[in-house]
């Protein structure tokens, strides 16, 4: 009966074991809808918990997508609508690379890291792919690439609004599409002690 017992742990203990892991999924409302990003952590371990770090913080909340090229990609998560950049934290390293070996491509409804020149100088500002941009794939124009983190598994309707809105000078929306907040799915939004 012991080794019953035992062996029917065991077999459970290896099927927990060989199970897959749930990936993270971030569901980010703005004045135009919602989309949910499903990330992916074995692939770009580093950038995605930089990510859910600024999520959890409450970080992306207020600010807007400033960026919007719509035969390229949205870009938001820094600014808030008076064009002032929030405070970040240091910079994530660059893993396009290994992103890639996994498969991750700056692909239609893909999400990837913004940064500027300098190649591990991400910190908070995200972009969404809305075409085909596979010149950001590693090694990309400058060696590096733009690490691809996650993929827009609900609600691309959405980004489509954000990618068609009327810009102006420096691609910037005309009237502002703001992020009203970002919570990981199946977590209670974190309220803010004042």
């Amino acid at each position: 009966m012991r080794l019953r017992a035992l062996a029917l742990t065991l077999v459970t203990l290896s099927a927990l074991a060989a199970a897959p892991r749930a990936k993270p999924r971030v569901k980010v409302n703005t004045t135009l809808g919602s989309f949910t990003l499903e990330l992916e952590p074995e692939a770009a371990p580093k950038t995605v918990a930089n990510f859910l770090g600024y999520v959890k913080a409450g970080q992306y909340q207020g600010t807007t997508f400033h960026r919007v090229i719509a035969k390229f990609m949205i870009q938001g998560g820094g600014m808030t609508a008076s064009g002032m950049e929030k405070p970040t934290r240091p910079p994530v390293e660059n893993e396009a690379k290994v992103a890639f070996e996994h498969g991750l491509k700056n692909v239609r409804g893909t999400v990837a890291m913004a940064r500027t020149g300098a190649p591990h100088s991400a910190t908070a500002q995200f972009f969404v792919n809305v075409v085909d941009n596979g010149f950001l794939d590693y090694p990309g124009q400058d060696g590096y690439g733009y690490c691809v983190f996650g993929t827009v598994v609900d609600g691309m309707d959405t980004v489509d609004k954000i990618r068609a809105v009327p810009t102006g000078r420096g691609d910037k929306p005309v009237t502002d599409v703001v992020i009203t907040g970002a919570a990981v799915e199946g977590r209670k939004a974190a309220v803010k002690k004042r």
